[in-house]
């Protein structure tokens, strides 16, 4: 999913008094996001874009616009944005506005706005015990901060003042932050402007500032920066390896100078051999090096550990040189025997231990500490992290918690990226069992087909085939099911067998379709009268299973070869978007009347239109994943755009003519299409 687009409106009012500039503005800018766990990230990316404009611009309040100011905006901003989206739902508010006062000591502060539209929910840390609290959290528990944030505590520790305002339908929590350090100069010196942007750089990359390693950082400030930082890379990560090479990265050098991270293989049982995703060390020359050392030997933790830090053995043995002074020391002992020997041996060591390299910064040396943390989510164990740091007897305690709860969103991210792939998996699976292993070859006519299904890891309900009949006819299916998932994969299973069967049967193709309107009618009462039994047998209550209506949209025809040349084609439409028929010069017409769904109505006649395909004619066959497909208010079919991109392909082979179409659909908009994209070109030699 791509990061939510802002809208930033940055005005001048009037308020308090600039600090010399009687009866100055101050500056706001403010923006509005949706309700969906995306807005915490996109509201992070609107303050710092803030700071920075301001600081560009030039704002004597921005000289002190310190590095902490800058994350701390940033962690009060998420941790609100959070709680409006988590406990509220709505759409969230967010003002950024920066208040200056003068006098004989000037000052100035960041006030951040945030308001939601239910009042009637409290954010979390507000009233305790008014709010029931997320699903599956029983009362009295704190939710996970990993999925619902850390409350107003936090934003009471890092802010000067805040509060919360209620009005009509709104709901606005503030909070204040001051400005470090801050006196308004008189009057720019040269070179202003250049160290302005570079400023502005900075808060816009706060990354760069974390490239070298400082404990000092991680308190009650610096850790959940961090750890909001890496919910927003990991989270919407559809793929564990690239999940753990992302973990790798923030972890080093950050909070340790290697790490290695296990994935255990999933369905293979407690015997399975856990794989090695990702080896990452500071020294790059090191990794490989660290890679080798722990592909040896998989590192596996005792099955009682929870989630918490396990002190574990430097995994590599002594460095050579070091073996190498130990028999220099051992030669030096037996000298002192003797009392030339024992001033020799001493010279000798001497000049040994000047002559021996230092040890390298890769894996080679016993120094060091390591701590190996327990994947988990949901209750399972899904791997392993082991992070290690050189020349240090023991990591910190703080910076072994700030990895922990690391380790516990690292799990999440795992989890739904393994819950991703298999749903996936399925939908795949069940998508080549539902289409046709190959189409058939009508002669005298080239077919192309383009079949492109939604990228949702969701079976989807659009279908397609091209088969055989007795009497030297061939018939073409084109459909698209109502929904997707299981459902569809349910009618789709349905139709496509019972239209190869009536078809072969001999039925016309206006009697195929009546006969399957049918079918899918008594299919659905069966359906019914199961939910109905469903129902009694739970004492009258009715369920909620979220089933479907089974009916869909088809376009159905046959085709059968003429002595002279071209086919004969009949076809019929069942609430299906119609067929468009080009002839050589450029002329498009639609080759079928619309009529009602497949599986809605039980007494209707469904009728067929014939027509000659004659050498040189194309015939379009799609899907609405083409005509609807969107852009803003407009779709692909209004004022007949597809018929004109048709026109265009008059003369082009069946496969040139697919591709055009397929091209000026995805052309249509930027975003990629959000349903099925089907579509059919018979075309007569």
């Amino acid at each position: 999913m791509a990061p939510i687009p802002l809208q930033r409106d940055t005005v001048q009012r009037p308020g308090t008094t600039r600090a010399g500039h009687a009866h100055g503005p101050r500056l706001a800018s403010r923006t509005s996001l949706p309700g969906i766990p995306l807005a915490p990230s996109a509201a992070r990316r609107f303050v710092r874009a803030a700071l920075a404009e301001w600081t560009g611009i030039g704002v004597p309040a921005a000289v002190g616009f310190s590095d902490r100011l800058a994350d701390d905006a940033v962690t009060v901003t998420n941790e609100l944005v959070t709680n409006a989206v988590v406990h509220a739902g709505t759409t969230v508010d967010l003002v950024l506005r920066l208040e200056e006062e003068g006098g004989e000591e000037p000052s100035a502060a960041l006030v951040l706005e945030v308001t939601d539209h239910h009042p009637a929910r409290p954010v979390s840390g507000d009233e305790p015990g008014a709010d029931p609290g997320p699903a599956g959290v029983r009362p009295g528990e704190l939710p996970d901060p990993a999925e619902y944030g850390r409350g107003l505590q936090l934003v009471a520790t890092l802010a000067d003042s805040w509060g919360i305002t209620y009005r009509t339908g709104l709901k606005t929590v503030w909070a204040r932050l001051p400005v470090d350090d801050w006196s308004a100069p008189l009057a720019p010196p040269d070179g202003e402007a250049l160290r302005r942007g570079l400023r502005a750089a900075e808060i816009l990359a706060p990354a760069a500032r974390r490239a070298e390693r400082d404990d000092a950082v991680w308190d009650s400030r610096g850790a959940p920066a961090f750890l909001a930082e890496a919910s927003d890379l990991l989270a919407g990560q559809l793929d564990e390896d690239l999940v753990a090479a992302i973990a790798g990265q923030l972890l080093v050098p950050r909070l340790a100078d290697w790490c290695a991270i296990w994935l255990e293989a999933e369905g293979g049982g407690p015997a399975a051999e856990p794989r090695l995703a990702r080896v990452w060390h500071s020294d790059e020359t090191g990794t490989e090096p660290l890679r080798a050392v722990l592909e040896r030997e998989p590192l596996r933790l005792p099955a009682g550990v929870g989630s918490g830090p396990v002190s574990v053995p430097v995994p590599w043995p002594a460095h050579p040189v070091e073996e190498d002074r130990e028999e220099d020391g051992d030669r030096e002992e037996d000298g002192e025997g003797r009392e030339e020997g024992r001033e020799e041996g001493r010279e000798e060591g001497r000049e040994n231990r000047q002559a021996a390299p230092a040890p390298p910064p890769h894996p080679g040396g016993r120094d060091g500490a390591a701590l190996a943390f327990r994947i988990t989510a949901g209750g399972r164990a899904l791997g392993t992290v082991l992070v290690g740091r050189e020349g240090v007897a023991q990591v910190p305690e703080a910076v072994a918690s700030l990895i922990e709860d690391f380790v516990r969103r690292l799990g999440l991210a795992v989890g739904a990226a393994r819950a991703y792939t298999r749903q996936a998996t399925i939908s795949r699976i069940l998508q080549r069992g539902l289409l046709p292993s190959k189409v058939a070859e009508i002669p005298g006519v080239t077919s192309a087909l383009v079949y492109e299904p939604s990228d949702d890891g969701v079976v989807g309900g659009d279908f397609y085939d091209i088969f055989p009949c007795p009497g030297d006819r061939w018939c073409f299916v084109l459909g698209d099911v109502q929904g997707s998932g299981p459902e569809a994969a349910v009618v789709t299973g349905l139709a496509r067998p019972w239209l190869r069967l009536l078809s072969r049967e001999g039925f016309g193709v206006g009697e195929v379709l009546d006969r399957l309107n049918r079918l899918l009618l008594d299919d659905a009462m069966e359906a019914a009268e199961a939910a109905a039994l469903m129902v009694a047998a739970a004492g009258g209550q009715q369920l909620h299973d979220g089933t479907q209506s089974r009916f869909l949209s088809l376009l159905y025809g046959e085709v059968v070869p003429l002595p002279d040349g071209g086919v004969r084609c009949t076809v019929a439409s069942a609430g299906h978007p119609l067929p468009l028929l080009l002839r050589p010069d450029g002329s498009v017409r639609p080759a079928a009347e619309p009529q009602v769904l497949l599986g809605v109505v039980e007494d209707v006649a469904y009728e067929s239109q014939g027509f000659d395909l004659a050498p040189g004619d194309t015939l379009l066959c799609v899907t609405d994943g083409v005509t609807e497909r969107r852009s803003g208010p407009l779709m692909f079919d209004d004022g007949d755009g597809l018929a004109r991109v048709l026109a265009g392909c008059a003369g082009l082979p069946a496969e040139a003519t697919a591709e055009r179409i397929r091209r000026a659909v995805h052309e249509f908009a930027e975003q990629p299409p959000d349903d099925d994209v089907a579509l059919l070109v018979l075309h007569a030699d």
